[in-house]
């Protein structure tokens, strides 16, 4: 797209999951005008997914017809495997409709604009560069925590993909060889040892032979062991349970040992924490950087901000339209 088209008019940001399609309008400030959703229908042939993917956006100009003949763009948040410098889908697994799927092509087909295809945080960390928690930053380093763990790397407002675009898979850094399997394959990523799942894991074994039975943790998962997850120990913390303090820390200790080796990869100017568990992590930020020193050769680790991303639950569409702000 041209530079005019990057710096003006009106974006789509498209995020697609294996249930929905989520549909935002975005404009040059990265104010969210208008946000919508329809089903995804991800289990039937190619044409059927893509069919989804059209009414999501059809549905945003029957709300804001004068959108259509302003468009600057679509970006698209997709599961990947994906290719970001063709916009070809490759085999996500919660995605089956599309193997090898052209969806930017498709797109540029039936609307007649430029459209950009990438992963989740990938997308999400640009937008946080150019209008949300990065900005004035030049060297980003955005994480998403949630189900899993998701990084995205931003130099001067340009995602960095690495030689086949593949690169930023920060999830599945190994900080312990000895550690559980991760469902990537490898062992001991920190995706494996932090994300939600794990905390819920890590809550569930603190009750082993009986132990801890008084901990509101266990309260607040209805007295099964079995249904204690990280929303539970996050309740619990937040009432002031010691034992959802302790599971919180060692989490806490996990991801400073990763953002250690962050630091002395890339020594970004800001790292950035989105996704529903960073929002719990955050009362531990500062804990982060009273122990980053011991995880870093880096001589001065603390000076590095860790905030807040801005965007929340609207990640996956400002960070699709940020896409066409390349």
């Amino acid at each position: 797209m041209s530079a005019d088209q990057a710096t003006s008019g009106l974006t789509l940001g498209i995020d697609i999951g294996g249930t929905k399609v989520a549909a935002g309008l975005v404009d040059p400030a990265g104010n969210i005008l208008f946000h919508t959703r329809v089903p995804m229908v991800s289990t039937g042939d190619a044409a059927a997914g893509l069919n989804s993917v059209v009414e999501a956006i059809k549905a945003v100009f029957a709300a804001k017809p004068e959108s259509e003949k302003s468009l600057a763009g679509i970006g698209v948040c997709s599961p990947g495997p994906l290719d970001p410098r063709t916009g070809v889908v490759i085999n996500p697994p919660n995605l089956p409709c599309w193997r090898n799927f052209p969806l930017a092509d498709e797109l540029k087909r039936v609307f007649k604009v430029p459209a950009r295809v990438d992963n989740d945080a990938n997308a999400a960390g640009l937008a946080e560069a150019i209008w949300g928690a990065g900005i004035g930053y030049h060297d980003v380093f955005y994480t998403t925590i949630g189900t899993g763990i998701g990084t995205g790397i931003v130099f001067g407002q340009k995602i960095y993909h690495g030689r086949t675009g593949s690169a930023a898979e920060g999830g599945h850094m190994t900080i312990d060889y000895k550690g559980p399997r991760c469902l990537c394959g490898k062992y001991g990523c920190i995706e494996i040892l932090a994300a939600g799942p794990a905390i819920g894991r890590r809550a569930q074994a603190k009750f082993a032979g009986g132990a801890n039975q008084d901990s509101k943790i266990l309260k607040i998962a209805g007295g099964a062991v079995d249904q204690v997850h990280a929303e539970a120990v996050g309740e619990a913390f937040r009432q002031g349970d010691a034992l959802a303090k302790e599971i919180l820390e060692e989490t806490a200790d996990l991801i400073t040992i990763w953002l250690g080796n962050i630091v002395d990869l890339l020594e970004p100017e800001v790292m950035i924490f989105g996704g529903g568990v960073s929002g719990l992590m955050s009362a531990f930020f500062g804990r982060f950087k009273e122990n980053l020193p011991k995880w870093s050769i880096n001589p001065h680790p603390t000076d590095i901000p860790i905030v807040i991303a801005k965007y929340g639950s609207d990640a996956g569409v400002a960070g699709a339209a940020a896409l066409c702000r390349m």
